[in-house]
């Protein structure tokens, strides 16, 4: 089945692309969904217009995030945790915990958008990164401290 990609999907192409995919995918998933749409001649002229409103959108959403990480730079976020012995941390900072001390400072990024590679385990100062867009990478400035 031929298909033109409505956005950009990593494992298929990006916006505007025909691609060839199974049927059952294409019928069952990219379509419901509206990530694609079938590749007929009436749907290409159709599809012209709707890239350019889609090139707006993207753009405008490159600028929100280039806005956002602009935002984050500029912040540290102070985590207070339990400590015992020898300043050990009892448990871990997650991106759930990083993401609940952004909602603080009243900034809403999704806990899946933070690349923490794994919890942090110890007492410091930590950088960690958030991808708010395919192209766009802000690093946050993280102080773990005691209780």
């Amino acid at each position: 089945m031929k298909l033109i990609l409505t956005e950009d999907i990593p494992s298929l192409g990006k916006i505007g692309d025909v691609v060839q995919v199974a049927d059952g995918y294409g019928r069952n998933f990219l379509i419901p969904q509206g990530k694609a749409l079938l590749a007929t001649s009436q749907s290409v002229k159709r599809f012209d217009h709707q890239k350019q409103m889609l090139k707006q959108k993207v753009e405008k959403e490159k600028k929100e995030a280039e806005k956002l990480a602009k935002k984050l730079e500029g912040i540290s976020c102070t985590i207070p945790m339990a400590t015992g012995e020898g300043d050990k941390l009892f448990g871990a900072v997650t991106s759930m915990d990083i993401e609940t001390a952004l909602k603080q400072e009243e900034i809403v990024v999704n806990r899946k958008k933070i690349l923490l590679e794994e919890p942090i385990k110890s007492l410091g100062i930590y950088t960690v990164p958030i991808k708010l867009h395919p192209e766009i990478t802000a690093n946050l400035k993280i102080w773990v401290v005691k209780s």
